[in-house]
């Protein structure tokens, strides 16, 4: 790392809790290996985007997600000269805070808790590795370094206005700079994102037939792809013709990031991680002509996959099973599990326990949650 404005482990800001350093892992190393560890990134594997869990084997999961994005984001990181430790460790953690069933149980979520601060599953995600993952002796959450926790609360820019309680409650105690932008580590975390899901949202919708390699061949930057692997195979069979070209896609974007962020940052001319904060934009970026490449995109997978008519009824079906779960475990709380009857006995108002019943629902997996709905509502067992 000889890059002076990468994000050092040696001058880290430190844990909220005090703890002796490990003699043979960084910092970074060992915030990466504990969100690894933890409870909710095993959970991520019966966790999904679009499809619901148990649609099909080969639709990507929270968890496949979560490796796809980190090892884009080391890639990048490492040709930028960043820490590609913290830039994992982010990538890793970004999606803790999802609820089931993707985008759809947060809306849901979000619904039943407006009367109660709202939900967002960036600030959950907080939430989690500070306060809910329990398992060590002398803290609750993973109790990870200030960057990490800057990274996953403002990985996607400054957040200001009024703050998601989950993002408030903490920063009250340990302050996150929420005004400045993450470091250049969680801004290549967040690109990474957008990579691996534009990427892989093309892959799904076409294994789910929801469109056809022809219609998105006509699509900007895809286009060109398909016309290159065209050249170079002319006899190529259907499915890795396909292959070929998304993975030529997927180049391009990679390689545009890693190319306008490089001219950033030597624009910037930073000279330390702070700078990078206090820049006033973004310095891991697309290029203007990509990013409007990607709204087409957007804007097709929006019509043709997220609000495909068999989705559509099944974002029905789950957001049904959210709603019915959430009050249901407000007025008998004696349906939560032990360990959270725990925390409901020293509540002390409905909103503290809306937030407790929250916490329960948007850890569930979507497996998990169809499950319980069924018990507790189709079998007759309230």
């Amino acid at each position: 790392m000889d890059k002076i404005f990468c994000s050092d482990p040696q001058f880290s800001r430190g844990r909220l809790f005090s703890e002796k350093e490990s003699t043979f892992r960084s910092p970074y190393q060992r915030d990466r290996d504990r969100i690894i560890h933890s409870s909710s990134f095993r959970r991520l594997k019966h966790k999904t985007q679009v499809f619901i869990e148990h649609e099909g084997d080969y639709y990507r999961t929270r968890l496949t997600h979560s490796i796809e994005v980190a090892q884009v984001a080391r890639t990048i990181s490492g040709v930028l000269g960043l820490n590609s430790e913290l830039t994992e460790a982010v990538a890793l953690a970004h999606d803790l805070g999802h609820p089931p069933f993707g985008h759809t149980g947060e809306d849901a979520l979000d619904a039943l808790m407006a009367p109660y601060g709202g939900f967002d599953h960036n600030a959950q995600a907080l939430r989690i590795v500070t306060k809910l993952e329990r398992h060590y002796a002398d803290f609750d959450g993973l109790n990870l370094t200030w960057e990490t926790l800057e990274g996953l609360a403002k990985h996607n820019g400054p957040v200001t206005g009024e703050l998601p309680y989950a993002l408030s409650d903490y920063n009250y105690i340990h302050d996150l700079e929420l005004e400045s932008y993450a470091s250049a580590e969680a801004q290549v975390a967040a690109l990474a994102d957008d990579i691996a899901y534009n990427s892989h949202d093309l892959h799904d919708g076409l294994r789910a037939e929801l469109f056809s390699t022809d219609e998105i061949s006509e699509l900007p930057v895809l286009k060109e792809c398909f016309t290159k692997v065209d050249i170079k195979y002319p006899s190529l069979n259907s499915y890795r013709r396909r292959h070929e070209a998304l993975r030529r896609f997927f180049g391009v974007l990679v390689e545009d990031v890693m190319s306008v962020s490089q001219a950033n940052l030597n624009d910037l001319r930073p000279q330390s991680a702070s700078d990078v904060r206090w820049a006033g934009r973004q310095m891991v970026q697309f290029s203007g002509s990509l990013w409007a490449d990607l709204k087409v995109i957007r804007k097709f997978l929006f019509r043709r996959m997220y609000r495909a008519p068999s989705v559509t009824i099944m974002r029905k079906e789950v957001t049904k099973a959210v709603s019915d779960l959430f009050p249901l475990f407000m007025k008998q709380t004696d349906l939560l599990p032990k360990q959270w009857r725990k925390d409901v006995a020293e509540v002390e108002d409905e909103t503290a326990l809306a937030r407790i019943v929250a916490d329960y629902i948007s850890g569930m997996t979507d497996r998990f949650a169809l499950q319980e709905h069924k018990r507790l509502f189709e079998r007759g067992d309230i």
